[in-house]
């Protein structure tokens, strides 16, 4: 038995079909706001707070593993519900709270390892929705390209203070932005800018000292779409350190747009 910890996003989904496809046998924490997999049998939507009930569930179920898959935001601490553990483990919760949304999963795995559940990385069913190194569209970076990639992955591997930043977009040689709390979406709509237009790169990387079992880099292909409203020209990734979900639409999308894809 495998448990699910899921938020978020459109990736848990992709995790779900490949399990039941293999048959496997699962349950699913629902962590997420809409209580998206209520549907399920197997699901059961709990609050972050809920550490007691939360371990109750995977031990009654015999789940010594765990895999996280999507994003889960930071909640409002005066109001979520907690049992007694979630008394005892919240302090810890709160604290890393202030390091970005990522640092709070990283907590969750160091509760759940003291409780003797082990976290396994959230492609371990998934492999194929991962990137490895090489050029994924008929457009090539150029040498203006090749600059902009280079100055983008100099800034990320910059700025340890920016803990939560795993993007950064560069223009001509130029930081146009870095990407905070609000995410990929807020920052694309940050480097908006009509004079440019097929100019520019987006760089998504693994954060500093990252735990490569949860929170990789996303891409699909809302991020493509907001790229190009951006007036950007490609999305570089990190070699086996990401989460590439609708590869063949948005390759498809790249190519009709005259963009690229690059993993480094």
């Amino acid at each position: 038995m495998i448990g699910l910890i899921f938020g978020e996003t459109t990736f848990p989904k992709e995790i779900l079909k490949k399990i039941k496809r293999r048959k496997l046998k699962y349950l699913i924490i629902d962590l997420t706001k809409g209580k998206v997999f209520k549907k399920d049998k197997c699901s059961f939507s709990l609050s972050i707070g809920q550490f007691g009930k939360i371990i109750n569930i995977l031990r009654e179920n015999n789940c010594k593993k765990v895999l996280f898959a999507g994003r889960v935001k930071k909640p409002n601490f005066s109001r979520i519900r907690l049992d007694l553990k979630g008394f005892y483990y919240i302090p810890r919760i709160i604290k890393s709270s202030r390091f970005g949304d990522a640092a709070i999963l990283k907590e969750i795995i160091k509760i759940l390892n003291q409780e003797k559940i082990k976290t396994i990385s959230s492609l371990s069913f998934n492999p194929e929705l991962t990137l490895k190194k090489g050029s994924y569209s008929k457009l090539k970076p150029n040498k203006n390209d090749k600059a902009d990639i280079k100055k983008a992955i100099e800034t990320l591997n910059s700025i340890g203070k920016y803990n939560f930043s795993q993007g950064t977009v560069v223009r001509n040689k130029k930081i146009v932005a870095i990407e905070g709390r609000g995410g990929t979406q807020k920052m694309l709509m940050k480097c908006k800018n009509k004079r440019f237009k097929r100019t520019g790169v987006l760089v998504k990387f693994p954060k500093k000292k990252q735990d490569l079992r949860i929170d990789l880099p996303t891409v699909g292909l809302k991020t493509f779409v907001q790229s190009k409203s951006a007036g950007l020209k490609g999305i570089v990734l990190k070699s086996k350190q990401n989460v590439f979900l609708e590869k063949n639409k948005c390759i498809k999308f790249v190519d009709k747009n005259k963009m690229f894809i690059k993993v480094e």
